[in-house]
């Protein structure tokens, strides 16, 4: 099961995420919702780093299918956009596929 965790602060501030795991919805390499998951937080991160100013830390492991992002500061409107977009995806995954193949929870950190 993919496990995602939205970080944010006692303010509803978004301060990282992190995504582990493997769905288990199709042989590796074949499995449809781990590439839609991938894409979504690698496309998410890109954004960011691209078209904001917001510095973060990120570490992967392509090993255990895992990256944690944080955030170093508060973050940008720009930002803040591109996170509820990875939300809204990463939940329409969830709804359209089931919780056994992927889990989201917020934390606040």
């Amino acid at each position: 099961m993919i496990r995602a965790v939205i970080l944010k602060d006692s303010e509803g501030r978004y301060r990282g995420f992190r995504v582990d795991g493997h769905a288990g919805y199709a042989d590796r390499g074949e499995d449809i919702i781990c590439a839609a998951v991938s894409a979504l937080t690698q496309n998410a991160v890109n954004s960011i780093e691209a078209f904001t100013e917001d510095a973060f830390e990120a570490d992967v492991s392509e090993e255990d299918g895992s990256l944690h992002v944080r955030f170093e500061d508060t973050v940008s409107g720009d930002t803040r956009l591109l996170l509820d977009s990875l939300v809204l995806g990463l939940t329409s995954i969830q709804d359209s596929y089931g919780g056994q193949y992927i889990r989201i929870r917020f934390e606040e950190v």
